[in-house]
Order: structure tokens, then sequence, then C-alpha cells
């Protein structure tokens, strides 16, 4: 994309000169002789760089460095002058001048001027792009949803994201814990430094300690250098602690006193540091079950646990299936030959489907149909556990029990929660004559729609 410059003198000669200068040098360049001429020009162009006298007709230079600043912030000003004064120079960086120059100038130095400000608006942008794309993906856009369980998820997030206070996070595998946690850490004042993640379920036990608070060297065999751990790491920012069940018993009672006192030792080392960061832990496990079986340490829980968050499952939130089905297909959308829609065939089987690994088995489900090239996602692209499942046949085939074995409950779930939305789509959505329709008391059906989530239906 070419670089286009306004060039705004009263002087002939000098807007001349400039515009053959700066045209021989690859940029595109609009001349004007006074500010009220520059404006019409301002307003059909975007300009990455204006260069103003300060002395003309009419408004000045001034008015117009006020002007541009007010309808395009991210634009380079540099501003010119044949009478320079010190208050001048100081009223133009004010306003937002990028440099202030006194004619008559050196060829090369403006040259030098105008790309050094041409590279700084380019920093600008690109810092501006990359904040926007970061609140993008990690606001809430990463987290896809529209069901009241999820709204209650949003909301939660939005008032804690500006505290302190640490956050314990609950969710079976694939329900987006970590996404949660990236929600929280670019929404708070915390967002313009690091966010550090880790699973404390990857690393071995004996290796912990150092991966969390380094190490200096000499500590063990191997320590050939002095390493920084995690917490140094995410200094000033956030540190995700991703199955914090996992950590051992002995390394429980040194990430509570980090958490009370704030500050660590690296391992071999005998100098305390300052542990600057925002906590967020997540957990697939009970924790709670875990304190009572003493696996977890009751007072660390209770450090952690100052806020939880429970992600759903998407069992519990199937009304955001076609939606996270359409933002799927969308992020797959550029692979050749990739689906487009999913049929409603599709659709109704993905729906009475139990998902035990959550939105990132549906995810996976979605980029197979695309990847297997078909313009749109069919019932037939599902494998047999999506089938089995849901108590539904595929064509040709019988139920079977597939290769690496199958959840027998979740099967059985699935057959009774498709049962259940027939009845009630047949029936209207009235209950009552659901549950006669399948032979159930009112009682029992309330209980089984409450069981799906479907109590609200």
């Amino acid at each position: 994309m070419e670089t286009k410059i306004l060039v705004v003198d009263d002087e002939l000669s000098m807007r001349e000169f400039l515009g053959i200068l700066l045209e021989r040098e690859g940029y595109s360049v609009d001349l004007a002789e006074t500010a009220e001429a520059a404006f019409p020009l301002l307003s059909s162009n975007n300009y990455d760089l204006v260069i103003s006298d300060v002395k003309m007709p009419g408004l000045g230079g001034l008015a117009l460095l006020e002007r541009v600043k007010e309808e395009s912030p991210e634009t380079a000003v540099i501003m010119v002058t044949a009478f320079s004064t010190a208050e001048q120079a100081v009223e133009a960086m004010k306003l937002g001048a990028y440099d202030y120059i006194a004619k008559p100038f050196n060829v090369d130095e403006i040259k030098i001027i105008v790309r050094n400000a041409l590279d700084r608006r380019s920093l600008k942008r690109e810092n501006l792009r990359l904040q926007e794309e970061v609140k993008g993906r990690y606001s809430f856009s990463g987290l896809i949803g529209k069901s009241k369980k999820m709204r209650d998820v949003y909301s939660l997030i939005e008032k804690v994201a500006g505290s302190t206070a640490n956050i314990l996070i609950y969710g079976e595998s694939g329900t987006g814990k970590e996404l949660a946690a990236k929600a929280i850490h670019y929404n708070s004042p915390r967002q313009a430094k690091p966010f550090v993640a880790v699973n404390c379920g990857a690393i071995p036990e004996t290796l912990m300690e150092s991966e969390l608070f380094g190490h200096q060297k000499g500590a063990f065999t191997g320590a050939v250098s002095d390493r920084p751990g995690l917490f140094e790491q995410a200094e000033g920012g956030t540190l995700f602690l991703d199955e914090i069940g996992e950590v051992p018993l002995m390394l429980q009672a040194k990430l509570l006193r980090v958490i009370q006192e704030r500050e660590f030792r690296r391992v071999g080392g005998t100098e305390s540091m300052k542990a600057d960061i925002r906590l967020v832990a997540a957990t697939n496990r009970d924790l709670e079950e875990q304190v009572r079986e003493g696996s977890f340490r009751e007072d660390l829980f209770y450090r952690l646990n100052v806020v939880a968050v429970k992600m759903p499952s998407l069992r519990e939130r199937p009304d955001d299936i076609p939606i996270l089905v359409e933002h799927f297909l969308k992020k797959y959308a550029g692979q050749e030959c990739g689906a487009e829609q999913i049929a409603p065939g599709a659709l109704k089987l993905l729906l009475a489907y139990p998902f035990p690994g959550n939105v990132r088995e549906l995810e996976n489900l979605v980029e197979r149909c695309v990847v297997l090239g078909n313009r749109r996602i069919e019932e037939d692209c599902f494998p047999p556990q999506v089938f089995n499942c849901c108590g539904v046949v595929p064509r040709g085939e019988g139920i079977e029990i597939p290769p690496d074995g199958m959840n027998l409950e979740a099967y059985l779930d699935g057959i009774e929660k498709q049962l259940l939305q027939q009845a009630l789509e047949r029936c209207g959505g009235v209950k009552k004559r659901a549950a006669e329709l399948l032979g159930l008391s009112f009682r029992s059906i309330r209980y089984r729609l409450a069981k799906f989530g479907m109590d609200d239906e």
C-alpha cells in the first residue's frame, strides 16, 4: 500500500520542492497552499504524514495540526517554519506534532525525519492492530456461546477481571478453561503484561519446583546456568496453573507460601524474590473431595478458591452448538473443498450427542468433516461413536461397539435425551403431554429434563 503525504505551505517554491523530493523517494504527494485548502483533502484521503508550514494566511499550521489530530490521531505531522521560537515548538509538540524543523533545512535531514516519522506511525499502527487482535481474540470472542450459562460466565469474568483476587476455574476437559483465564487476563489492568500458562499435569514431579520458581546454577545435576521460573516470567501479569490438582503435596506447601507472602526463592537460591502476579488456577477434578482425601491442602484450596468460575459442559448448553459449528466452519473455511454449512439432520444428531470431550471434541468433529472435502456437513461424515452414543443407526450400518470402546452411560443418555427432545417437539413443548407420550409421570419427566439442562424448554 502506497504511503500518502500532504504538504501544506503558502510558498509555491517550497511546496513544489517538497513535492518533487518526496515523490522521488517513492511517496504519493498532494499539495495545498493553506489550511483551508487542506481540509477537503484531509476529509477525502487517509494520509500517513502531513508536512505543514506554521505561518500561513488564514488559520495557520497549528490550527491544521489540531484538525489532523482530531480526525486522524495516527497521522504523523511535521511542522516547518522560517521563524522558529521555543514557544512555538513547545506548543506544536503539545498538540501532537512528531517534529518541528526550521527553514532552511538540509535535504538529507528532511528525508531522515520523514522516514522516522513514517516508521513511528507504522509502529503505532501495528501496536493498535495487535491490541485490537488481542481484545478480539481474548475479550470474550474466544469463548463462544449465547446460552444463559455462558452469559453468566461472561458476567462473572467482567466483575472479577479488574480485581487482584485469586480465581479457580472448574470444568471438564475441553470446556475452555484456559480461554476463560485469558479473558480474565486481557480484561484486567495487567493485560499489557505476560500471560503465562502451564499444565501442572504435564510436568514431572521432580522438575515442577524448578519450572515454577526457577533455579540457580549448580542447584542440581544439569543446572548449568541460572534459569528463571514461571513466576518470574509472569512478572506483572497473570500465571495460569492448569490442572492444579496434580501438584504434589510437598510443592503445595511452597505454593501456599508464595501466595501468602508474595515472594519466593529459586531452587538453590538464598535471595527472596517478589512475586507480582495474578494467580488463576484451573482443575477438572473435585478439589473438595481431594481435600477430604488428604491429597490437596485445605488452606491452599481456600487461598485459590477466592472466586470460583464454573465452565459449563457442552451437554449443559446445547443451544450453543449451532453457534459453535458456525464458528468452527468459518475457522476452517480456508481449507480446500471445505464444508461451508451443515445439513439439518447432521445438526440434529450433534444436538443429541453428549460430547464427552466438550467444545474441543466438537471442533475436532467439524474439522474432520471439513477435511473430508464435502461442501456440506452430512450425517455420514461423523465417526461411529456419534451414531452409537445417540442411538441412531447410520445408513447401511448397525449399532456396534467402536474399536476403542464406548461409554455406555453416555450412549443411553444420548438415546434418552433424543427421545425427550422428540417428545417435546411433537407436543409443542408441553411437558405434561410429552410425559404421557413417553409413559412417564410429570415428576419423572421434569427430573429427566433437568438432568440434561432442558428444564427451561
